[in-house]
Parts: structure tokens; C-alpha cells; sequence
């Protein structure tokens, strides 16, 4: 960590583009302007660690939700009974999930209706 040591008007220079300027000091309290191009963002160190935070939760979530959609598009493919609709798996007693194979339905099968 560099410190140092400024004075009210002084300036402080981080790579080309942003400028840290003293621009008053008040007891234990310093007043800093921050000078940087429109395309920099310049956050309180608390309001920057809250944005980290909700943009983790927000990854999160997003993963929770396409693993679950994920799963549910398998689940449903897996289990089309022979009319279209959605079978149930059944477990067996030891836990395994058992789905039955049907056919797929053909155009005798719509002729019959």
C-alpha cells in the first residue's frame, strides 16, 4: 500500500486517466474529488462490495434456475407417454428411478380416434 501524504489542492495521479484531488480536510474527515473519463466507475468500497454481493446472489440464482430447467426438460423428454403426455417415474425400493419405454405414437394411432 503506498500512503501519503497530501495537502488541500493536491493531487494525486492513478495511471493516465484518473486524478485523485485533496479537496478539504475537516478534523478527522478528508474530502476527496475523484476525476476520471465517463467510462470509469468510481464506487464507495461499501457500495462496491454490495454490488459484488447481488451480482453473486443474482449468478446463483440464475445457475439454480437452468439447472432446474435443465432437468426438467430431460425429466419430460424422458417420460412422454405413448398419448403425449407426462408418465411419472417410479423408484423402485432401492431407490433406482424406473421409466417405462413407449413407443412413439404413429398416424394408425391418430386414425383410431
Amino acid at each position: 500500500m503506498l500512503v501519503l501524504t497530501r495537502k488541500v489542492g493536491d493531487v494525486i495521479a492513478i495511471g493516465d486517466n484518473i486524478k485523485i484531488v485533496v479537496m478539504a480536510i475537516k478534523g478527522k474527515q478528508v474530502r476527496l474529488g475523484v476525476q476520471a473519463d465517463r467510462n470509469t466507475i468510481v464506487h464507495r468500497e461499501e457500495i462496491y462490495q454490495k454490488i459484488q454481493q447481488e451480482t453473486q446472489a443474482a449468478l446463483q440464482n440464475d445457475m439454480t434456475t437452468a439447472r432446474a430447467a435443465g432437468e426438467l426438460l430431460r425429466g419430460s423428454a424422458d417420460s412422454l407417454d405413448a398419448h403425449g403426455g407426462l408418465s411419472r417415474p417410479k423408484k423402485t425400493s432401492a431407490g433406482f428411478v424406473v421409466r417405462r419405454a413407449v413407443a412413439a405414437p404413429t398416424a394408425e394411432d391418430d386414425d383410431e380416434a
